[in-house]
């Protein structure tokens, strides 16, 4: 073992060893789901929105965020303030927030799906109709930091995607108001917002109340609560996903500087401590460097602390054989950030099968995509990225179905249906599609 593996805050791994798999195992797992308590505790106040509504949302908003609201109106922002909170901001912000917001908006409006539609031979027509949700919730963290990242990642797909109205909430622990997001919220075409956080907003928005309107779908990342909340209310609204924390896996191939890499590490971790950080590679003694790298670079940091913890709890170099191994590897942990931090990205690009998002070559830094490169920072997280997707203008629209017999076709699948309806018994189907046959 070397001086710096010694030393170093992270984990060793290498592919080769024989507790490899298990280890690898340990490192991810995660488990998302609540306690008993934190249960019982949101089914408490998911249950009080749901009978009181606003009285028992501004009783929650004083006693967990420890405000003096009377009414809800003490609790809600309208659309001239946060226009107010855009206009009152330093050159340099309002610059930077309204060229992210544009670039976000650009790569969102390359999504939006198309109705369709087309007519066999017979004149039927068949299709599908695209249309927006009517009303969409956005929930914004405001507890240990502030996201105005968040609020444009999750409201300006809902904006392109057309939704009618778009409806905020953030929590503001000792009514303190961060005017970025406010002013974030203006750019991004949210119409209100009102300043509630945990189980209670989830609530508000699932069951609407006398002043918050009922939403069609809540989006967003919360703590715990928010989360078991989410997963309470899922059915009645929907919801994006339960997310995880934050994870990156970097795979270099050894000529990626070392200081460049263990600061992308550190990107994730200083998220907090339950945050995920690997780099995998095939070459030793890059993987030395980037530990030395680590430790040197680490005291550096206004987050130290949490980098620390998150490292040492979560965080792994991994030595991979080759660049098959790293392949492999990737597709098993299915990252919610991956860096192909190598000579020839797009060379590795159809291989990876399951990822969040991919940053491809060695100047695209993970933190690009966080603020203002254009593709969502919303990922799935965990392994999710095997079956999910980043949020885009899809998950603010529905599909409809369109189906339009001509005679002749209504006739042709009559038949058809008839057969296989008295198939399963279901003799009012088969009648049903047998009116209609003629001739």
């Amino acid at each position: 073992m070397t001086d710096s593996q010694a030393s170093s805050p992270i984990a060793r791994l290498a592919t080769g060893d024989a507790d490899f798999a298990s280890r690898l195992d340990a490192l991810l797992a995660w488990e998302g789901v609540s306690d008993a308590a934190v249960q019982q505790r949101v089914e408490e106040i998911l249950e009080a929105v749901q009978e009181r509504g606003d009285a028992a949302l501004v009783e929650a908003s004083n006693r967990f965020d420890r405000l003096s609201a009377s009414s809800m109106a003490d609790l809600t922002l309208e659309a001239p303030r946060l226009r107010r909170a855009f206009e009152g901001l330093p050159d340099e912000q309002r610059e930077a927030l309204t060229r992210a917001a544009e670039r976000i908006r650009v790569y969102h409006e390359r999504q939006k799906p198309e109705s369709w539609r087309y007519t066999e031979a017979d004149g039927t027509v068949l299709g599908q109709q695209v249309t927006p949700l009517d009303r969409a919730g956005i929930y914004v963290p405001g507890g240990k930091a502030a996201y105005p990242s968040s609020v444009l990642m999750n409201a300006i797909p809902a904006h392109v995607a057309g939704v009618r109205e778009i409806v905020m909430v953030v929590p503001t622990p000792d009514g303190v108001l961060n005017e970025l997001v406010l002013a974030a919220a203006h750019l991004a075409g949210v119409d209100r917002v009102f300043t509630l956080g945990g189980a209670q907003a989830v609530a508000a928005l699932a069951y609407g109340t006398e002043t918050v309107p009922r939403v069609d779908k809540i989006v967003g990342p919360g703590n715990i609560y928010v989360a078991t909340a989410k997963r309470a209310v899922f059915g009645r609204v929907g919801i994006d996903m339960i997310a995880g924390p934050s994870e990156i896996l970097v795979v270099s191939d050894g000529g990626t500087d070392p200081d460049w890499l263990a600061m992308d590490l550190f990107s994730q971790a200083e998220h907090d401590e339950d945050a995920q950080a690997i780099l995998v590679s095939w070459d030793a003694d890059h993987l030395d460097a980037v530990a030395a790298a680590i430790e040197r670079l680490l005291p550096t940091l206004e987050r130290a602390a949490i980098v620390r913890e998150s490292l040492a709890n979560r965080g792994a170099l991994v030595h991979c054989r080759d660049r098959a191994d790293a392949v492999a590897l990737i597709n098993r942990v299915a990252p919610e950030h991956l860096e192909l931090s190598v000579g020839d990205p797009e060379g590795w690009l159809p291989e990876v099968r399951h990822a969040g998002a991919i940053f491809m070559g060695r100047h695209t830094a993970e933190a690009l995509g966080d603020y203002c490169a254009g593709p969502n920072h919303v990922l799935p997280t965990s392994g999710t990225a095997r079956f999910s997707s980043p949020l885009g203008v899809y998950d603010f629209q529905k599909r409809s179905s369109i189906i339009h017999c001509s005679p002749r076709g209504a006739a042709e699948l009559g038949r058809v249906a008839s057969v296989l309806a008295r198939g399963e018994s279901l003799t009012a189907h088969a009648r049903s599609a047998e009116y209609r046959i003629q001739g």
